[in-house]
């Protein structure tokens, strides 16, 4: 297993022996990071925020007519894509969230069986996560933002700028489909990594009782 030293005090590098894992030994159980611990107090909000955005939206598709439909479509757009990106956003919470409980949970077993305690580094997958979220996250909201824009300026009786409306209402379906694209992507790799992790932990659980027997 390759290692490395973590910069962190206390924090020494994993014994060698294992492919695949990156993990560094201290002597207590590691709390969580900085992702893990916003995903234990974000996932709950994300949700609520989706159900009054899918309802916003289901309200204004519901009441636009002939005269309001031109700037209603963005408003509508609008509402439903903030909904679809604050579901995307719980889910990957709640995988950070996940993620939390094994490195917490793991280490809190080792400690408790007297030998010294290993955490996966955070994998290449997991970084892959967040840069994939975040993009996707500020195309979703950037794309929402002009809907909104778009919105609060078109006439509604003017043809010409209806026609510009729509034009820039296709721009930003495509701006809003690679968002979510990209969302959707960073949730595979949160997913791969809570297999990593759990193939780490069951690598572990085999190695403690002969460990806790030589201690």
């Amino acid at each position: 297993m390759a290692t490395t030293t973590a910069k962190a005090p206390g924090v020494k590098p994993a014994p060698a022996g294992r492919k695949d894992f990156e993990a560094v030994v201290s002597r207590k159980a590691l709390g969580r990071n900085l992702p893990q611990s916003m995903g234990r107090r974000l996932w709950a909000p994300m949700w609520a925020m989706a159900v009054m955005a899918f309802g916003v939206g289901i309200v204004l598709a519901i009441v636009r007519d002939v005269e309001t439909i031109a700037a209603l479509q963005h408003y509508t757009a609008g509402f439903m894509f903030l909904g679809f990106a604050a579901v995307l956003a719980a889910v990957s919470f709640a995988i950070a969230r996940i993620l939390g409980v094994f490195r917490v949970g793991g280490g809190q077993v080792q400690e408790a069986s007297g030998v010294s305690v290993q955490t996966l580094k955070m994998p290449k997958s997991a970084k892959g996560m967040l840069l994939f979220m975040m993009m996707g996250m500020m195309a979703i909201v950037g794309a929402v933002i002009l809907h909104f824009i778009i919105g609060a300026t078109v006439p509604s009786s003017d043809p010409a700028d209806i026609m510009r409306s729509g034009q820039w209402f296709d721009v930003l379906e495509g701006v809003r489909r690679i968002g979510v694209g990209m969302m959707l992507f960073g949730i595979l790799l949160g997913l791969a990594t809570i297999v990593k992790v759990i193939r780490f932990q069951a690598v572990r659980i085999r190695e403690v009782p002969d460990e806790a027997a030589r201690s």
